[in-house]
């Protein structure tokens, strides 16, 4: 495993989306359990999630408490690991995602967040999107608020633009760790924040990092479905004997040395195939491929 750094503290160059574990289609238990495991025994040592990730109207913090219950039976060193929860959404039984970002929402998310990981302060506590009805100031606020009180140790952002993440700078200052915004080979809307994170120094944490990737089967040769666009990724996978999505996880860890993929995964086999991507370098002429079949038509 390949480390990179956030907030001054080293972590896994790929990190593990852990919201397929707690969400519609979610893994019993077991496999849940098994697929953390998994993780951690492959070297990865920042897990994302957030008290929201759970199924619709029920049970508010499940994928917090799965990843504590994981950690807590590791057999393994896990004083390396890195938690990053998120705070400020919600799912109703409607299945839709609310956006609440009010100080005193907030607090109290951070408050139960802390509970359920059940640890002194949360590593990496990220505003998980901002609230249009709440000045964004306000909201950052809370997070320094709750750095104040050490309650987190790092704070960062979600789903935001290179204005706010100027703002936030100027109210948490080094203390602003990172950005999660949605980027893959598909949608690379968030060029301009993450460029500035790399200026910044800022972690940058791309979500659904693999998307216009097919997913093909790992227990068979790759195949050139989906968009014609992304073919070239397939293409370099079957050059190199690996996967299509470990060329993707490699293709986003050359776009800059600040970047921290965090694919998801429900099984043991995906995630240790996504951390095997840590560890594969791609030449210029391959980057040079498929950085140019990512390009809109």
């Amino acid at each position: 495993m390949r480390y990179r750094t956030l907030g001054g503290l080293k972590v896994s160059a790929v990190g593990l989306g852990a919201m397929p574990l707690s969400i519609e289609g979610r893994p019993d238990g077991r496999r849940a359990l098994a697929t953390v495991h998994a993780a951690l025994d492959a070297g990865v040592t920042l897990l994302d999630t957030a008290d929201s990730y759970h199924l619709p109207g029920q049970d508010p913090g499940h994928n917090e408490l799965l990843l504590a219950r994981a950690l807590a039976a590791y057999g393994g060193d896990t004083d390396g690991v890195l938690v990053a929860s998120k705070g400020g959404r919600g799912r109703p039984a409607d299945g839709s995602w609310t956006v609440t970002g009010s100080p005193r929402h907030l607090r109290t998310a951070a408050e139960a967040s802390l509970k359920r990981l059940g640890v002194e302060a949360i590593g990496l506590y990220q505003l998980h999107k901002p609230d249009p009805a709440v000045p964004f100031e306000d909201s950052v606020g809370a997070l320094r608020d709750l750095l104040d009180e050490g309650k987190i140790r790092l704070a960062g952002l979600s789903n935001v633009t290179t204005d706010q993440i100027h703002r936030a700078r100027a109210i948490l200052g080094d203390r602003l760790a990172s950005v999660q915004n949605r980027y893959s080979p598909e949608v690379r809307d968030s060029e301009p924040e993450l460029r500035l994170c790399a200026e910044l120094g800022l972690a940058f944490l791309p979500w659904s990092p693999l998307g216009g990737i097919s997913r093909s089967s790992l227990d068979g040769p790759s195949r050139l479905a989906g968009s014609a666009r992304f073919v070239a990724f397939h293409e370099v996978a079957q050059e190199r004997g690996v996967s299509p999505q470990q060329v993707g996880l490699a293709w986003l860890l050359s776009r800059s040395p600040t970047v921290v993929p965090i694919p998801g995964a429900s099984r043991p086999e995906t995630v240790r195939n996504s951390a095997g991507a840590a560890n594969l370098v791609l030449s210029e002429e391959e980057l040079t491929r498929l950085t140019r079949s990512t390009r809109t038509p």
